[in-house]
């Protein structure tokens, strides 16, 4: 990996790591997918501004069209709405647990879809990730029932992980044939905000407002770093590295939430934290080694 490739995985694992403290603040009055829906339409907005500004074209001729509208609908739609839907029944730390299955979701569709060769690094590096994030998880998923509410909430953060796999291979494609991302991501925050309404209206969602300071301040943080920068960093990592190797930073970015908890919010360590932690490095290792 290169120093700009390097440059890039660290910015999105630190920022998407940091947004999880930063959506504790969007949760409570307002409805997930409301929440969802504001920061999609302004990290839209906002994009299709600085294309303007910086003179990229947003020109796409119909077939583009077609999959950057599926890169949206399920890399910054549906993939947020299942994710959202499953916290009503799971804690965030096993839904992270549970999108990490991201790795090897991203290493099946490139191969199917793209053509990309098997890794034995990155599937042994996988799977030792994912043992990891189980351990320095088990806490709650010590505490997982096989309840219908905790079947439920698996299926959709499920459904999540596969939604945004799509999305990333959708984002590969259209990434390799020069298209700006910036563009793509104007245009896919665009149609996922579309498909996001779409499913709210459907269900009568009150698109309701908070006008706390933390509520507006966190809703800024997430639409400038989360989606426009995090987004930009994460689209670009997929055309250069591929989506199975930029995939794994599924799996660093819930350890790096857990450093944010330990300084804000007292997370304690435990000795299978502290393996889960060697683990997680280790399959960083391998995934990114050259073979």
């Amino acid at each position: 990996m290169n120093a700009h490739s390097l440059f890039l995985y660290i910015s999105t694992v630190t920022i998407w790591g940091s947004t999880w403290i930063a959506i504790t603040y969007q949760l409570g009055a307002v409805d997930p997918i409301a929440s969802v829906i504001y920061r999609m339409v302004m990290a839209s907005v906002l994009l299709f501004l600085l294309c303007k500004f910086r003179g990229i074209s947003l020109q796409l001729n119909f077939k583009n069209h077609q999959f950057v509208a599926l890169q949206g609908l399920c890399l910054f739609g549906l993939n947020y709405w299942a994710i959202y839907h499953a916290e009503l029944y799971l804690p965030s730390g096993i839904i992270a647990v549970i999108f990490s299955l991201i790795v090897f979701f991203n290493i099946i569709n490139a191969r199917i879809f793209l053509g990309y060769p098997f890794s034995i690094n990155i599937i042994i590096g996988g799977i030792i990730g994912v043992l990891g994030i189980s351990l320095l998880f088990y806490p709650e998923l010590n505490k997982l029932s096989s309840s219908n509410t905790a079947i439920k909430g698996f299926l959709f953060a499920l459904a999540g992980a596969m939604c945004a796999s799509l999305g990333n291979i959708a984002a590969t494609r259209n990434g390799l044939l020069g298209i700006s991302v910036w563009s793509i991501n104007a245009w896919g925050t665009l149609y996922g905000t579309v498909a996001l309404l779409i499913i709210a209206l459907a269900n009568n969602t009150p698109l309701t407002f908070e006008y706390s300071t933390e509520y507006i301040l966190s809703l800024f943080y997430l639409i400038i770093f989360g989606t426009i920068i995090a987004f930009g960093a994460y689209l670009k990592l997929l055309v250069m590295i591929g989506p199975e190797k930029a995939g794994y930073t599924g799996l660093l970015i819930p350890f790096f939430a857990l450093i944010i908890s330990t300084l804000f919010e007292g997370y304690q360590w435990t000795i299978l934290a502290v393996i889960g932690f060697s683990l997680v490095a280790l399959g960083n290792f391998m995934v990114m080694k050259k073979r």
